[in-house]
């Protein structure tokens, strides 16, 4: 049965060596996960090419880059990346946990 109604709290998860990335839904049209990174952990600066990419910090403080540009993420703070700029997290200064939406949803 498909869930409508997502809890993220309780589908966070934490890997001692690399950040860890769940899926909470995936359609046609909208991908949302969660990145949960230990402190030090990182994820490499990448570019979507034709699809959108928001980070909604839950808990936590991670440095970020988006476009060229390094600052730190805070709970409550929306970071964009629109199609084709470069995003990714430079280091998790904390126990951090992100939602992750991506439109439109990956292929494959």
């Amino acid at each position: 049965m498909r869930e409508f109604w997502l809890k993220p709290s309780v589908a966070a998860t934490f890997l001692p060596d690399h950040y860890s990335k769940t899926t909470l839904a995936s359609g046609n049209h909208l991908f949302l996960g969660l990145n949960c990174f230990e402190p030090e952990q990182s994820q490499a600066v990448h570019t979507h090419a034709e699809a959108d990419k928001f980070y909604l910090v839950l808990s936590g403080n991670a440095r970020m880059i988006v476009g060229g540009t390094a600052r730190d993420a805070t709970p409550g703070e929306l970071i964009w990346a629109p199609a084709g700029v470069p995003h990714g997290v430079e280091r998790a200064r904390e126990r951090t946990v992100m939602l992750v939406g991506i439109a439109p949803a990956p292929k494959g």
